[in-house]
Order: C-alpha cells, then structure tokens, then sequence
C-alpha cells in the first residue's frame, strides 16, 4: 500500500480503492471537524464550497477488538485535580461515539484500521440541509462514491482526507435541479480533518460581556460556592496570525479583498498579523490554513466567518471566511439606480465599480473580524466595521454621490476590543458602545440604537434618506439601464431605490416604545435601562408616518411608462415586485410593500405593549392607544388618483395586521383590546371590509385572502452574514 506519513498515517489501497489509517496510540485526544471543499452553488439550500463544520475533541479508544471514536462532553465539566469529581461529572452526562472500527492490524501500541466506511459517507450531513431547505430526501450513493486521494494528505500537525460522494434520492422543489445538471443526482466532496491539539501556552480569557468577543461556554461542577458555574472564555487566536486569500479570486475583487482583511493589522503589534495569497501547492482546507474563499452561488446570499475553535481554552485553530460572489454585482445595480450613469455616448460612470469594490473591502474586514473572535457590533455604524453598513448616499448640489458609500478601514471600536482581547489593554467601554444581534435583529426589539443597515440617529437618517430617495426617483429613467438592455430589467434596478429607506424605518420604528440600555456590569456607570424620551419618540413617529403617505409612494407617471411586462428570455424573479395586474408593472402593489414593512412594525405586539406600559408609568409618553389612532386617521384620509389606490390598499393593509395583531394570544391583554377596537370601526370602510372583519370574528384568525403582499427579499443588502454562533 502506498504510505503517507504524518500525525495519523495514511495507507492507500490501490487495488480495492480503501483507505487505512494508523493509531500511533489510542488515548490521546484531538480535534476533528468537518468541511465542504466543493459545494451545490445553492443560497437557499447552504452547502457552500469551503464551509466548515463544528470542531470535536475526540479520541481513538480500544475496547476488546473495536476501535471506538469517542467524543467527549465538553459542555459539562469538572477542573477539580481528584479524579473522582471528574468522573462523577463525566458520568452524568452522555458523551458521544462516532464511529466503531475494527483492527485490521495491530503492532505494539500501534494499530491500523480501515476508515474508508466512516469517510466514505455524509459525515459533514449534507443530506440535512436538503431536507430542512425541503429538496427531498437524499443519501449518499456508495457506488459513485470514492476516496479523492488528491486532497488526502498527511502532515506532523494534521490529517487531511477528502472524499468524493454522489447523493441521490426524490427531489423536490425546483433548487436542486437549478444547480446541479441533475436533480435525482449530484455530486459533492467532503472533507475530514484530524489536528492535533495546540501546545501549551495560550492562556484562556474570561470574557467580558463588554468586549464583544464570542465566547466558548460550559459549566464546570468544580466551581466553588458563591462562584459563577458557568464559564466563557473569549475567542482568540494565538499570535502570530496570518491569513490566505483564496487564488480563484479574480482582480480587482482580489486586491480589495486583500485590502479590506488588511485593515486589522492596525490593531495588532507590527508584524502580528498579515494577509497573503494562498500558495499554490496549498489545500485551502487544510487545517493550517486561516483561508479568505471567494465562493459562487446561483443567488446572492448571506458571507460567513467561521472558527476551527478548541473546546477546552477558546483558542482558534482556524479562521475560515466564505465570501458570496455575487454581492460585488447587488452594490453594483444599487448604483447604477442611484447614479442614472448611462448616458448616451457616454463611457460608465466609474463611481460604481468603485463602490462595489468598497463594499468588498469592507465586508473582507467584517467576515474576517468574527474569524477573529469578535461578534456583531450593531450599535457601532462607523466605530465599528463589525456593524452592517447601508451604502451612505449623499446629496452634492443636489445630485446623488457614492462618494462616501462605505468605511475606509476599521474603526476605533474594533481596536479596543482588539486590544483587549489580544493585548490585555483595559476595555474602554463608555467611549463607544457594543450591542449585539439579540439586541438589533427581531423587529420588535427596543434598543434605539442597535440596528442593521441603518446609519447615523434613526430619525434624523430616515428623513435624510426619504429625501435622498425622491431626488433618486426624479431622475430615475432609461438611463438606469445600459444601452441595449431590455427595458423590463429597468424594473429590477427599481426595486432597492423604491425600497431605499427601508432599513432606516425599521431603525426608526424601535424609538417607539423603545428602551436605552447596554451590557452593563454593576458599578462600571454605564446606562442600565432608560425609556426613549417622549419627544424622541414623537420625532420617529412623525417620520415614520411619512413612509405610508400615498404622495412619497406613488411613481411618477413618465417612469410607469418606461415599465412593460418582462422581455423574452427574462423570466420573471423573486427579486421583483410582486403585482396584482398579472404581466404589468403594478404601482400600488409596490406601494403595498412598502406600507406592509411599517405597518407591521408599528403593530409589533411587544412594541405595542412596552408603549401602552411606558405611558403608564410617564402621562407624557405616546401610548399605542394614542398612536394607532393617529394611524386611522392617517390612512383615512381622502385622496385622487394613483394616490386613492394606494391609500385603499394601506387601509387594507392596515385591516390585516389590526386582525394579526387583535388574534395573538401572546400579546398584552389591553394591546389586543385597542386593536380590536379601531378594528371593528373599519367595517364602515367598505363591504369587503365588512365581510372580512365578520370572517375573522367568526374564525379567530385573519382571513388569507387579506394578507397584504410582501417586499421583495432585502436582506442581505450587497450580501451580509446571518447570525450564528461563531459567524
């Protein structure tokens, strides 16, 4: 068999296609996790090419004449010296076996035993991202499957093995079929890595919850009396770090990449850290590697910094960061409706090259930034590159500018956490502030200032962008398009300008009934927990209600006839409007949309009640009583026109989410009352408002016929991250 040699030896059987694998020593523990060098390309079914798996630490066992893989429970543990209380703890919680082997060979202390069942399978599970994604139901297919010996390496520190698996079963839906050339079958390669444990000398840091650092948590059983039980340590590399840049990057998204992961060396002691391009004789999935991957999908979605981490200390092994392709080319179309840049005879307008690739930096920097152990920093906007930019568009002599459309390096918030966590500098948190994606991501959350892809004070942007908008859609025209493109797509570059406030409204909206507070730690000074003062919140409601005024929603007539129905060849997308008129260009159902988003947050059940309770405690306070009436008032006043239509459509929008809102069972009491109060005064709307409120009294539930229509999908904006553990 040919040999190859490293922390665990590999021996290839040519002849019968198996892998064998050397136990120097059975006992010793190590870390194993699994990977996805080569993925499906689909967003919605998430198997990315380079994406990682959770790290284990396990050990080979003997028992009589099996090898047993065992993963212990590192969630549960005991730092006690006796023996005794290590075990008790231990016993009382399940620990895992992955695999049992049996000895093909055995020679002292070292033994050999066939790995070629335990690799050649769906070891990283691919199979359940299918069946959550609801694609049908697949397993692997052993006789299209192989060992991929050209990945499969041996080194001092880490055993490398990747093999080739080909999934077949019953699909569903149309997401399979629309990126693999057959849907009853396709084919993946994953990855399996053995490292060794890191050598003593990273020293673990309790964490601060201040710091922003994501923390490894368990619970020692050891812990005196009086003593938190449950442990966090930070996340943290051991310097020195460097990353790779995956080669398959083409310029210049390459260099901004390269540029963008570079910022963090402003961070960290000269020489410490440093961003090169991966050599070629490397595996990216290599476990030495800290990679940056440039990965395509059929859709835009999400990016992703992952962590090889070891359970017992935080210290990071891996960084691994998944950047999606196709963002570059979504800041790219968000240009091209806010610049208007094809003029005839005139060359593109470079401003959105160069945006798009200012987007790049910035988002290297953030996927890079949780690879180094730090979180979401949702209160930051520009202190920290750990927040989720929106594009800052600008006014310059009345004409829109992309100018300042993103940072330009990370910000002083990211070298305090940077310098706390790597440099044992005290934390400086009163300077800037650190909220995180519990605090920012439901819509009903309270924080005034943690959101995603807002920028500035919530009011003040929301205004600003409301009018940045109404610039962008006067001159908004066939000079969205290139020359040459079919004049429909004019209706896919609409969508992010008509949806351009969006994220500030969302931002706006959580003044109301909103609540100012931070991690605070008792005695440090900070804010504990403050009620936005009524005059904020008045401010954001006035603002707010300009977001459902048929006057700033309706499309001007001269841009409604540059919008046929989609070319040939076109289909029609998920990314579009949806329309009530079937093939045409439907207004008043994108202004439906639009409404439905600020409805809905207006109506947030636990946003409701923090109101009615806040004007409870303080007379001056806006109670939701006070400010749905306001809304009625609002959406009931006379209008001619397009204009009509649209306030008829936000009268039925608002009849919906009254009735949502009405039939939650989780909502305060006196909340439900209000809303089904203002409900039942709807029924002079109309006969079909009538009928609806009768259907709901009678079922309990809205009726499906009333839902309003949603907008089309915004997040990820140029593409983001999600929140997840570790990302």
């Amino acid at each position: 068999m040919e040999k190859r040699d490293g922390l665990f030896p590999l021996y290839w059987d040519v002849k019968t296609g198996n892998l064998f694998l050397e136990i120097p020593k059975t006992g010793d523990e190590f870390l194993f996790y699994t990977s996805l060098p080569a993925g499906l390309g689909s967003n919605d079914i998430g198997l990315d090419r380079g994406q990682v798996g959770r790290s284990r630490l396990v050990r080979f066992e003997r028992v009589g004449p099996k090898i047993l893989l065992i993963e212990a429970n590192q969630r549960f543990r005991s730092s006690s010296i006796n023996q005794y209380e290590q075990k008790a703890v231990a016993d009382s919680f399940a620990s895992t076996v992955h695999w049992g082997f049996a000895v093909t060979a055995e020679e002292g202390t070292r033994v050999l035993i066939d790995l070629t069942p335990f690799v050649v399978r769906d070891g990283h599970d691919a199979a359940a991202a299918l069946r959550r994604s609801r694609s049908g139901a697949y397993k692997v297919d052993p006789t299209r499957s192989a060992v991929y010996l050209d990945r499969t390496k041996s080194f001092p520190t880490n055993t490398e093995i990747e093999v080739l698996l080909t999934f077949t079963g019953e699909p569903q839906g149309p997401l399979v079929a629309s990126v693999s050339p057959s849907a009853e079958a396709f084919t993946v390669r994953e990855h399996y890595s053995f490292v060794a444990l890191p050598a003593p000398g990273f020293v673990p840091k309790p964490l601060d919850p201040r710091s922003s650092f994501n923390a490894v948590t368990y619970m020692d059983y050891s812990t005196p009396l009086g003593e938190p039980i449950t442990k966090r340590y930070a996340l943290r590399h051991k310097l020195p770090i460097k990353y790779y840049l995956d080669p398959g990057t083409p310029e210049p998204i390459r260099q901004a990449l390269l540029d963008g992961a570079r910022w963090w060396a402003d961070a960290f002691p000269a020489g410490t850290y440093t961003v090169e391009m991966l050599p070629p004789d490397a595996d990216p999935m290599d476990a030495r590697y800290n990679m940056i991957n440039w990965v395509h999908r059929s859709t835009r979605g999400w990016s992703y910094g992952a962590s090889i981490v070891d359970p017992r200390t935080g210290q990071i092994i891996k960084g691994n960061v998944t950047l999606g392709s196709l963002r570059v080319r979504q800041d790219y179309m968000i240009a091209e409706g806010v610049l208007a840049p094809y003029e005839t005879g005139q060359p593109a307008n470079p401003a959105m090259k160069e945006m798009g690739l200012a987007r790049l930096r910035q988002l290297s920097a953030h996927e890079v930034g949780h690879t180094l152990g730090l979180a979401h920093n949702f209160a930051a906007n520009s202190a920290s590159v750990m927040d989720y930019p929106h594009p800052r568009i600008d006014l310059i002599n009345g004409k829109p500018s992309l100018a300042n459309a993103y940072g330009k390096a990370i910000g002083p918030w990211d070298k305090i956490a940077i310098a706390w966590g790597y440099k044992d500098d005290p934390l400086d948190y009163k300077t800037y502030r650190f909220l995180s994606d519990e605090d920012a991501r439901d819509e009903g959350s309270a924080s005034p200032v943690a959101h995603l892809w807002d920028n500035g004070s919530p009011t003040e942007e929301l205004g600003r962008i409301l009018n940045v908008r109404s610039e962008v859609l006067k001159r908004f025209g066939e000079t969205n398009i290139p020359v040459g493109q079919p004049m429909s797509t004019l209706a896919d570059t609409l969508v992010p300008i008509y949806m351009l406030h969006r994220y500030q409204t969302e931002a706006a909206a959580k003044l109301l009934g909103g609540v100012d507070y931070n991690y605070a730690l008792r005695g440090d000074g900070q804010k504990i927990a403050e009620p936005v003062s009524p005059a904020d919140q008045a401010a954001a409601k006035l603002q707010l209600f300009r977001t459902i005024d048929p006057a700033v929603l309706t499309l001007p007539e001269a841009l409604l006839k540059l919008l046929p129905p989609r070319a040939f060849g076109y289909p029609a997308i998920r990314e579009q409007f949806k329309t009530r008129t079937g093939l045409v260009f439907d207004p008043v159902a994108a202004a439906e949309s639009a409404v439905a988003l600020t409805i809905r947050l207006l109506l947030n059940p636990n946003r409701a009640a923090r109101m009615e309770q806040q004007a409870a405690r303080n007379a001056a306070s806006p109670s939701f009583g006070a400010v749905l009436k306001e809304l009625m008032a609002l959406t009931a006043q006379k209008k001619t026109g397009l204009q009509s239509e649209i306030q008829n459509a936000t009268r039925m929008v608002l009849l919906h989410h009254l009735m949502v809102l009405a039939a939650d069972d989780e909502a305060q009491a006196s909340v439900r009352s209000i809303a089904l109060d203002q409900l039942l005064t709807m029924k002079a709307d109309s006969s079909l408002a009538a009928a609806l409120i009768d259907r709901f009294q009678r079922d309990g539930k809205p009726p499906a016929t009333a839902k309003p229509l949603e907008a089309p999908p915004g997040q990820p904006i140029g593409c983001e991250d999600p929140f997840v553990a570790f990302r």
